[in-house]
C-alpha cells in the first residue's frame, strides 16, 4: 500500500517528505519492531513517551513517523534520512484508523464477536472458539489467556492488545481462512481507543460491577466505556446481554443493534432455568422460541451458565445448528485458572482469578454451592497493587463472611508495599478468622497442611497468571503449581 493513501484516509496536520514513493506493510508503536515499510505510530503512554524512541525508528529503517509533539526535533531528522513525517491532532486516536487501513480492513472480512464485562470475557470467548471449530469453521481468538490464529497459538499480554495489533491479527487470520473471530474487549481498550473502526458483528454484555477504578476514576465512567463499545455497533449489527445485570439498560442505552437478552428473569429472550452444579461440572435448561435444551459443561458454577448461554445465543445467530452447539459447550476445555480444580485424595483446592469483589463473592458462593455447611472452606487471597484500593477492605469482608478461615496474603503488589496492601484488606475484617502470612507459596502450604481432610481451598486472585510482580521485576509463580506441590507433599495424593 501506498503511504499516500493512507494519509489521504485520515486527518492530518502537516506532512513532510514524498509519501507517493513510500510502500507501508507494518504499523508498529514500540521502535524495537521497526523496520523497512512501516510507519511509526508515536503514542504518549502511562510509562513512556513514545515520540522519545522516534530517532530509534529512523535508525531501524521506518518509513514514516506519526506524531503530535511537532516541538521535539528539528525538521531534518526526517529529511536527511528520507523518512516522512506526519503531523496529527492525537495519535493514540489515529492509530487505529491507520492500523485499519494498513492492514486491509480485515474486520469487514469476517463474522468479529466482542465480549465485553467485568467478568466471563475470557471463558464466553472459550465456548465460543469451541462452538466455532465444532460446527467447522475456522476462528481466531483475541484474549486474556491467549491468542490463535487457527490453531496456531500466540503469546497475550494484554485482554485487548493494541490497535495495531488487533488488526495485523485479525488480517493474519484472513490470511489464514479464518472466517470468523472471537475477542474480549475490555475497558481499558475502548477508553484508549483500541478498538475504534473495529466492525463488530456482534457484541456481549457479561455483567458488570466496579472495577480497575484506578484507570477510570469511577464507577459511572467505567459504565461508560463499556457503553461506547456498544454504541460502535452497527445497526445490523447485534447485541446479546444478560437481563439480570441491574445495569444492563445503562450499558446499552442509545445503542442502534438489535438486543437479544438471556438470563434468569421471565423477561429473558433466552431463559436459563434449573441451574444445578458440582465439582464435576454444571447443568441447566435453557428455554427459547417455545423450545427447551438441557445443556451441560465441565466448567463448575452458575456463571458458567450465564457464560455458555451467552455463547449458545451468539452461535444461534451465526446459524449453527442445536446439537453441535451443546455437544460444544459439553466439550469446552477448562479454562486456565478460572475455578479449575487441584485435586489430591479427599482434599480439593479451586484456583480461581476472583480478583474483584463481584467475583470473589461469586466465587466463595459457589464453593459454599458445593460444600454446604459440612465441610470447611479456606481462602487464600491478597489484592494487586497499583489498582483499584477501594476494592481491598471489601473483599476482606467477603473473604471471612462465606470462609471458615482466610490467609491473607500477597498478589501482585507491584511498586506498593505488600503489607501496606494487607493491612487495607484487613480493615475491612471484623471477624477473628484470619491471618496474614505475606509470601503466596507459605500461604498456599499453611492453608494445604492445616486444614481438615475434607477442606476446600480457594486460592483467589491470579487464576491463569504463571507469575508474580514484586518491585517492578517478575517471577515465575504459578498458585496451580504450588497447590499441587504441597497437597502432593503432604501426602493427599490418589
Amino acid at each position: 500500500m501506498k503511504l499516500s493513501e493512507v494519509i489521504d484516509a485520515i486527518e492530518v496536520i502537516q506532512v513532510v517528505g514524498n509519501a507517493e514513493v513510500k510502500e507501508i506493510e507494518h504499523v508498529e508503536i514500540d521502535s524495537r519492531k521497526v523496520g523497512e515499510k512501516t510507519i511509526f505510530v508515536a503514542i504518549k503512554g502511562f510509562k513512556t513517551d513514545g515520540h522519545k524512541y522516534i530517532p530509534q525508528a529512523i535508525a531501524s529503517g521506518a518509513s514514516a513517523i506519526v506524531l503530535d509533539d511537532n516541538s521535539l526535533y528539528p525538521e531534518d531528522i526526517f529529511t536527511s534520512n528520507n523518512v516522512v513525517k506526519i503531523v496529527v491532532e492525537n495519535t493514540r486516536k489515529i492509530l487505529p484508523k491507520i492500523s485499519n487501513i494498513v492492514y486491509g480492513q480485515p474486520s469487514r472480512k469476517m463474522s468479529l464477536i466482542g465480549v465485553t464485562g467485568t467478568k466471563g470475557k475470557t471463558t464466553t470467548t472459550y465456548f465460543l472458539r469451541e462452538i466455532l471449530l465444532a460446527a467447522g469453521i475456522s476462528s481466531g481468538l483475541i484474549g486474556t489467556n491467549k491468542n490463535l490464529i487457527g490453531e496456531e497459538e500466540l503469546p497475550s499480554k494484554l485482554t485487548t492488545p493494541e490497535a495495531n495489533e488487533i488488526n495485523e491479527l485479525l488480517a493474519l487470520m484472513i490470511e489464514q481462512e479464518c472466517r470468523a473471530a472471537v475477542m474480549e474487549v475490555s475497558s481499558h481498550s475502548i477508553a484508549l481507543s483500541r478498538i475504534v473502526d473495529l466492525d463488530f458483528d456482534i457484541g456481549i454484555f457479561t455483567n458488570i460491577a466496579s472495577d480497575h477504578l484506578d484507570f477510570h476514576k469511577s464507577f459511572e465512567n467505567y459504565l461508560e466505556a463499556k457503553r461506547q463499545f456498544f454504541l460502535s455497533l452497527k445497526e445490523d449489527g447485534k447485541i446479546i446481554f444478560n437481563i439480570d445485570d441491574e445495569h444492563y439498560e445503562d450499558v446499552l442505552k442509545g445503542s442502534v443493534a438489535e438486543k437479544i437478552s438471556f438470563g434468569i428473569s421471565d423477561k429473558a429472550d433466552y431463559k436459563i432455568k434449573d441451574v444445578e452444579f458440582n465439582l464435576d461440572g454444571t447443568g441447566w435448561i435453557l428455554e427459547f422460541n417455545g423450545e427447551e435444551v438441557f445443556l451441560q459443561t465441565k466448567l463448575i458454577g452458575s456463571f458458567n451458565a450465564y457464560n455458555a448461554s451467552a455463547a449458545f445465543v451468539a452461535a444461534k445467530i451465526l446459524g449453527i445448528e442445536t446439537e453441535v452447539i451443546k455437544k460444544a459447550i459439553l466439550n469446552t476445555p477448562q479454562v486456565p485458572g478460572r475455578f479449575e480444580v487441584v485435586s489430591r485424595g479427599s482434599k480439593k483446592a479451586i484456583v480461581d482469578y476472583s480478583h474483584t469483589a463481584g467475583s470473589l463473592e461469586a466465587a466463595l458462593k459457589a464453593v459454599r454451592h458445593i460444600v454446604g455447611e459440612n465441610f470447611p472452606v479456606y481462602t487464600v487471597f491478597g489484592c494487586g497493587g497499583d489498582r483499584d484500593k477501594t476494592k481491598r477492605p471489601v473483599m476482606g469482608e467477603i473473604a471471612e463472611r462465606y470462609s471458615n478461615f482466610v490467609i491473607v496474603t500477597s498478589d501482585n503488589p507491584r511498586s506498593e508495599e505488600p503489607m501496606k496492601i494487607i493491612e487495607e484488606i484487613e480493615s475491612g475484617m471484623k471477624k477473628n478468622n484470619h491471618k496474614v502470612i505475606e509470601n503466596r507459596e507459605e500461604a498456599i502450604r499453611y492453608a494445604i497442611e492445616n486444614s481438615e481432610d475434607e477442606a476446600v481451598i480457594l486460592i483467589a486472585g491470579k487464576g491463569h497468571e504463571t507469575y508474580q510482580e514484586i518491585k517492578g521485576v517478575r517471577r515465575h509463580f504459578s498458585d496451580k503449581e504450588v497447590a499441587e506441590k504441597y497437597l502432593k507433599e503432604n501426602s493427599y495424593a490418589d
